[in-house]
């Protein structure tokens, strides 16, 4: 996590917008008397959003931790994926 004030990311904001989206790195825009800013790529903020959908919702998590519980115990199957033929 890095942070920068507003002025140093105005004058570097392509620098800083590269460094967020290819190296997935989370900015903090501090500013002088008001309240900072975080800048995230749109994928780490379209991750975060999924997380909180499939968390924040109870069915949701009891199955995904259930399934988690079943991996962990060895209650697993692997099968070989078959291609399908396209010839019409």
């Amino acid at each position: 996590m890095l942070a920068v004030n507003y002025t140093a990311l105005r004058e570097n904001m392509k620098k800083y917008m590269d460094c967020v989206t290819d190296d997935y790195e989370t900015i903090i825009i501090t500013r002088k008397n008001n309240k900072n800013v975080v800048m995230i790529s749109e994928e780490t903020y379209n991750n975060l959003m999924e997380n909180i959908h499939v968390l924040g919702n109870k069915a949701n998590y009891d199955w995904l931790m259930e399934s988690k519980a079943q991996l962990t115990d060895g209650r697993f199957a692997i099968h070989e994926l078959e291609e399908e033929s396209t010839d019409e």
